[in-house]
């Protein structure tokens, strides 16, 4: 490709300009842009799937594994849930402006709170072509500029999904810069980014342990990270057993390769041998590895299973005493992303929420939820 800085460099100065402009943009004309990105992705769907059969031959070539090939698949229900992603952001009320909070001082002054664009956001992502939209959209219904560097398995589909949102940016007058994906594969492309001061505001990182460490590490820009999704579903002693058995069947099963997946399943011990073990029966009958302590699972869990990303039909399982230890274990071995409690006991939620601090704390629902549902 070149010159990667100065590449870079280009990128990095059109996307400044169309800040300057976005951040005065009415939002009408955003919402346009974004309802008329959703109609081009729905016309394109057919040169969207081909560009991603494209990135699925070169995955297999390389050898990914299923989830990940699953997180890299498009097709017509995920293309027309990106589209439903993208009206829906559309349809939000427009952040930029709002006054979040106002008071007077005792000398007379009045000062708000008031909602701006951060400037130019740079967002690194992995495998996933659906974040090209996601992170589009987002940006630019907060009134900033986006440079989108995706992972090389995404190359040709991040492209044609970028190119339905330039379309809609074109439609609605809105500048083409707006919302830029770094047109190569190369590796240099990422350390630019992350050196970028003077273009870019902060760096969002998405993807896996290894991508995130090495933003962090690297980054001269402000970064905004979580690293791991080491996700916990909690079934305690007063769980609904029907209600448990769907919930933890969809926690692990419905797309095992993305951070909202549940990577560890917690078993209060009163229940263990019987809702517990008919727990881990359900997994094993959907493919599920699991790797158990105190239940008969496929093998024998090791310590190092307890508090790791699997992002497969892999799952530890282990039986606790009672919520505290839950909790216990959690803290020790969680990443702060999304927990959830299977109980039917008010008292022992209020105290499971009240003691963890992960993002999202969940109370008879999948974890998968964290992903948008």
């Amino acid at each position: 490709m070149g010159d990667v800085p100065a590449m870079m460099a280009r990128l990095g100065r059109a996307a400044r300009a169309a800040a300057a402009e976005l951040a005065f943009a009415p939002a009408e004309a955003k919402r346009a842009a974004l309802l008329a990105a959703a109609d081009a992705l729905c016309a394109a769907r057919e040169e969207v799937m081909a560009a991603n059969a494209e990135d699925l031959a070169h995955g297999r070539e390389k050898g990914l594994s299923a989830a990940m090939m699953d997180r890299l698949l498009l097709d017509e229900a995920r293309i027309g849930a990106i589209v439903a992603g993208l009206r829906a952001v559309a349809a939000q009320k427009d952040p930029v402006g709002e006054v979040i909070a106002a008071w007077d001082m005792p000398s007379g002054l009045h000062i708000e709170r008031v909602r701006t664009p951060l400037g130019v956001v740079g967002v690194i992502y992995e495998s996933r072509p659906n974040v090209t939209a996601d992170a589009g959209a987002l940006c630019l219904k907060s009134g900033n500029a986006v440079i989108l560097r995706g992972g090389s398995e995404s190359f040709h589909s991040s492209r044609a999904i970028h190119a339905c949102l330039v379309a809609g940016l074109k439609s609605a007058g809105l500048p083409e810069a707006a919302i830029q994906l770094v047109p190569t594969r190369d590796r240099a492309a990422v350390s630019a980014m992350l050196a970028a001061v003077e273009h870019i505001d902060v760096i969002v990182p998405r993807g896996g342990k290894g991508l995130v460490g090495l933003v962090q590490a690297e980054a001269r820009v402000p970064v905004f990270a979580h690293l791991e999704g080491i996700c916990h579903v909690y079934v305690d002693k007063d769980a609904d057993p029907e209600k448990a058995r769907r919930v933890v069947l969809n926690a692990k099963t419905r797309r095992a390769g993305i951070c909202g997946a549940a990577e560890c399943l917690l078993v209060h011990r009163e229940i263990a041998a019987g809702l517990g073990q008919r727990l881990v029966d359900d997994l094993m009958a959907a493919g599920v590895e699991v790797r158990a302590e105190g239940l008969v699972g496929t093998k024998a869990a090791a310590e190092s299973d307890f508090g790791r990303e699997f992002l497969d039909m892999i799952i530890a399982a282990r039986v606790v005493d009672d919520v505290d230890a839950a909790i216990a274990h959690i803290r020790r071995h969680g990443s702060n992303h999304t927990e959830a409690i299977l109980t039917e006991n008010d008292a022992t939620a209020e105290r499971f929420f009240q003691r963890l601090d992960s993002a999202i704390l969940m109370r008879n629902a999948s974890t998968q939820f964290a992903d948008g549902g």
